[in-house]
């Protein structure tokens, strides 16, 4: 009787300990209210109010487009696609994992990309938060830089595609080619671009595979994959040559 007296006694302790810890849980928003954000412009009393919060939505929408604006429109592409390529020719698998790459090429892309932000920054966003600038001047001043920039990677035989296909009925230029036109012209660009610099990452890879292919089938050695033996060999290699700072300077200097 004392053992289930004692059993008893301890399933009473954790059910009041419970009821008071979801009692403490519903108190604590009384404790600590929780501010209510309401972004709705029918509130607005005056004009200014009323703008402040058309901006608001106007950032909140943009917000939401930012990844594709980064993946698409900076240099994140190509940094990406031979990050990519390099790990396919050492054949590690998922070493480095695809957290690191995705990191490391977004903190290159924006050290990449610093001149072109400041650019917007200065030209179009800090003069319309102070009203001096119209958002559709805005939207225009900040293309710019951006467009200068693809324009620079793009190929001419990549460009004319989308200009002949878009029977775009005025000459094209640097300061007038849309972005519709552009963006998919500068993206097949950075593809061909990448896959160029991932071919180049692949030889020296590709002739350790088949020196080591070669001597194990001399050695008689069949059954031993080629791939387990190679990957120290390349492992040494991509180290003993700095592999990565060469990389990343390649990178960033194929964008000066």
């Amino acid at each position: 009787m004392n053992k289930r007296n004692s059993k008893a006694i301890i399933l009473v302790l954790i059910f009041i300990t419970m009821v008071f810890a979801a009692a403490k849980v519903h108190a604590a928003p009384e404790a600590f209210p929780i501010p209510k954000i309401n972004i709705s412009v029918d509130n607005a009393n005056t004009p200014q109010q009323y703008v402040g919060n058309i901006k608001l939505l106007i950032m909140l929408t943009i917000l939401t487009l930012l990844p594709s604006f980064v993946m698409m429109m900076t240099s994140f592409v190509r940094i990406i696609v031979v990050f990519g390529f390099l790990r396919n020719a050492m054949g590690t698998q998922q070493s480095p994992p695809n957290q690191v790459l995705v990191g490391l090429a977004l903190f290159l892309t924006v050290f990449i990309m610093q001149p072109v932000y400041s650019k917007i920054n200065t030209n179009a966003i800090q003069p319309y938060i102070e009203n001096k600038i119209t958002q559709e001047q805005a939207i225009e001043e900040g293309a710019k830089p951006l467009r200068e920039f693809m324009l620079k990677q793009t190929r001419k035989k990549d460009l004319d595609l989308f200009v002949n296909e878009a029977k775009l009925n005025y000459k094209v230029t640097k300061d007038n080619a849309p972005l519709n036109v552009v963006v998919p012209a500068y993206i097949i660009s950075e593809l061909k671009t990448a896959f160029q610099i991932g071919f180049l990452i692949f030889i020296p890879f590709m002739i350790i595979d088949l020196v080591v292919a070669s001597v194990l089938m001399s050695m008689g050695m069949f059954m031993l994959p080629p791939v387990m033996v190679s990957l120290p060999f390349k492992l040494l290699l991509f180290v003993m040559v700095d592999g990565w700072y060469l990389l990343v300077k390649s990178l960033i200097m194929s964008f000066s």
